[in-house]
């Protein structure tokens, strides 16, 4: 497994150092666990079950902690930290803390106290909702018999929200080492292999939630204690508890152990299989992108799948789940998972448009996305590029003929193409393409007209059709034709004095028209397959791109040399909204840059330089991931959701496509 996450006490004993780094894992359900290395609380949604109660997504926090004390004789140790709204931090069990380390996914502690050495490990079982939290023994003072006094809380609320105010009950069955408790007629049960629960029923107060109280959120949370158990230890023998939602899972501790980690190298082993031989931070990668993936069973589709754009606040999004999946999925060796995704989305294609994003509990799709349906035969592309399948995609082909229809003649939000060739899109009040921040009635980056990406995109995806209809004995011609057009309206992005793309055409009157701001997303011109520029065009975007944009994280979103550029990203949420997408780097832009440089100079040790600048941060905020977006300015602190799905994704499409195309011979033909 992968050795990428390791910290000894310079930072484990350091309680602000060891608070910034989280664990999470995931079940494939859409549940999760996650916590920081200390044990402390520090957002709302840290707790060691957190379970898809209202599928598919609306997730629920079920346990909120399992806090350890070991015991040896009349003394008892704890092996936990609290935070408190007070600003007491009590206890400060992290200064018993030696080690923590990722195995794989795994989170793995451990603490030296005197003669004692303990190991702990958290996992959850793959496609149940159950949370598994291990202690092995490792040494102990001769003579001695140490134990373990663990101490139950639960909650039952939706995770993005606190328990301000004690409000529920629970039905407590204690049995011998079975548990059941029955909060707001959702039923948790709580096992371990030794020792016999006693019902503790009592409502702790006041847990001080530091990251939500950076992001201008309520910091204050509750949970009710409802039991507790003392567990016997043993020399080298696994000592645990089981947390499972509705039902309780057959197997025991060590048989669930060996299955989690016998999963993940079958991961690797499948990545090694289309990657070869991979760097220790990019089979970290690989288990992290398997994080995202998630059942989404519809109608004719029992073992539909989607993918979560980010942890832990984001659900399944139409444009992040396209534009990750080649990343998560071909690059992994998971083929089969990518057809079902891509097969779970052609339900939901209407008006030639793909859903933006799926409302956690299942409520209607919303469609404000122009660029979701564009990425979605892109996403087509790679797979059929992958996988030879030719049967799926004739199934699927008039699917993609209806994206093509609609853009062309007019759908939603004035998306449609012009005479130009070129597609516009956007209304007033509605945020449309990626740079979608808005408040209350303010779109921050309304980005109406003809948006460069859009239509690099829109081309992208002519050409991907035209060589479609080709394999499965169709006629090209009509995609010949548009792509045709819209490469020579293309030319009109290029700006006269050299300095890349315009980011928008043809805006409103108040916005100037042409919008000439210096932002990202002209990358996607070069980098995508079937580029509608030529190679000295090309090298002009990858240039001014580098030159202003480039972090070792990713692109900024816009330069720090426009007027309104924001270097920082903290506050409350019209302070963080509000600077969004005007400077913090996002991480899915290094891999397009990075393929766009590639496409240029075929260097293949300078693109995985590029790439290898990211594997540090992977011992940093969501441990063995990637973060969401980072601070423009330098340090370029880690923000946003923890883990994101297209920023993981991104660098692995990166380096999979790298060493596919490293012998390939130097094409940049701007027809593709």
């Amino acid at each position: 497994m992968p050795g990428v996450v390791a910290f000894g006490r310079e930072i484990c004993a350091d309680l602000a150092l060891a608070e910034t780094r989280e664990w999470w894992l995931t079940n494939g359900l859409g549940g999760y666990a996650a916590g920081t290395v200390p044990g402390t609380l520090s957002r709302r949604y840290h707790g060691l079950l957190i379970a898809p109660v209202h599928a598919p997504l609306g997730r629920m926090l079920l346990v909120a902690k399992a806090d350890a004390s070991l015991r040896l004789g009349n003394q008892t140790w704890p092996l936990f930290s609290n935070r408190w709204a007070s600003g007491a931090v009590a206890p400060r069990g992290h200064v018993h803390l030696q080690s923590f380390r990722l195995d794989g996914r795994m989170p793995v502690w451990h603490y030296a106290i005197g003669g004692v050495l303990l190991e702990q490990r958290i996992w959850m079982d793959y496609g149940l909702n159950a949370t598994r939290v291990a202690f092995r023994l490792l040494a102990a003072p001769d003579g001695e018999q140490p134990e373990l006094d663990l101490c139950l809380m639960v909650d039952c609320r939706d995770h993005h929200q606190v328990t301000a105010w004690p409000t529920l009950t629970a039905e407590v069955n204690a049995d011998g080492s079975h548990l059941r408790v029955n909060v707001a007629g959702e039923t948790v049960h709580a096992q371990v292999n030794a020792g016999a629960w006693r019902e503790s029923i009592n409502w702790i107060e006041n847990f001080h939630l530091a990251r939500e109280r950076e992001r201008g959120l309520e910091d204050r949370d509750t949970h009710l204690k409802v039991a507790e158990v003392t567990v016997p230890l043993e020399v080298e023998a696994w000592a645990g508890l089981t947390l499972a939602y509705s039902t309780a899972p057959g197997s025991g501790i060590v048989q669930s152990q060996e299955a989690f980690i016998r999963r993940e190298r079958g991961l690797l082993a499948a990545a090694e299989t289309i990657m070869g031989p991979l760097p220790g931070w990019i089979s970290q990668l690989v288990l992290a992108a398997d994080s995202f993936v998630f059942a989404r069973p519809v109608a004719g589709q029992p073992e539909g799948e989607s993918i979560i754009a980010g942890y832990p606040w984001f659900g399944d999004w139409g444009r992040d789940t396209m534009i990750a999946l080649p990343g998560l999925t071909l690059a992994t060796g998971r083929q089969d998972t990518a057809r079902r995704i891509l097969e779970t989305f052609a339900q939901f294609v209407d008006q030639g448009m793909l859903p933006n994003v799926f409302p956690g509990r299942g409520e209607t799709a919303e469609y404000n996305t122009a660029d979701a349906a564009l990425w979605y035969i892109e996403a087509w592309r790679a797979y059929v590029a992958a996988s030879g399948d030719l049967a799926s995609l004739r199934k699927h082909f008039g699917v993609l003929e209806q994206i093509i229809q609609g853009y062309r003649d007019g759908t939603r939000y004035a998306i449609g193409l012009d005479d130009d060739g070129l597609v516009h899109c956007g209304e007033p009040g509605v945020q449309v393409t990626w740079m979608d921040a808005r408040i209350g009635d303010w779109v921050v980056t309304p980005r109406i007209g003809k948006p460069v990406e859009i239509n690099a995109l829109w081309y992208n995806a002519l050409c991907v059709m035209r060589e479609f209809a080709r394999r499965i004995g169709g006629s090209p011609s009509v995609y010949e034709a548009l792509s045709g057009r819209t490469r020579q309206g293309f030319q009109r992005f290029c700006r006269s004095d050299g300095q890349g793309l315009y980011d928008v055409l043809d805006g409103p009157d108040e916005s100037g028209g042409n919008d000439a701001r210096i932002r990202p997303n002209q990358v996607l011109a070069v980098s995508l397959t079937h580029s509608p520029l030529e190679s000295v065009q090309q090298q002009q975007v990858v240039t001014i791109c580098s030159r202003e944009l480039l972090t070792s994280f990713g692109l900024r979103s816009l330069a720090a040399s426009e007027h309104n550029y924001r270097g920082q990203y903290h506050g409350d949420v019209m302070a963080r909204d509000s600077a969004y997408h005007q400077g913090p780097v996002w991480g899915w832009l290094l891999g397009h840059f990075v393929l766009a440089e590639f496409r240029l100079k075929r260097d293949v040790a300078l693109a995985k330089r590029r790439l290898e600048a990211i594997q540090n941060h992977l011992a940093d905020a969501g441990l063995g991931s990637i973060s969401e977006i980072f601070e423009g300015d330098a340090p370029h602190r880690p923000r946003g959701a923890p883990l994101q799905a297209w920023s993981v994704a991104s660098v692995l499409e990166a380096w999979w496509r790298i060493h596919a195309e490293s012998g390939k011979p130097h094409n940049t033909n701007a027809n593709g």
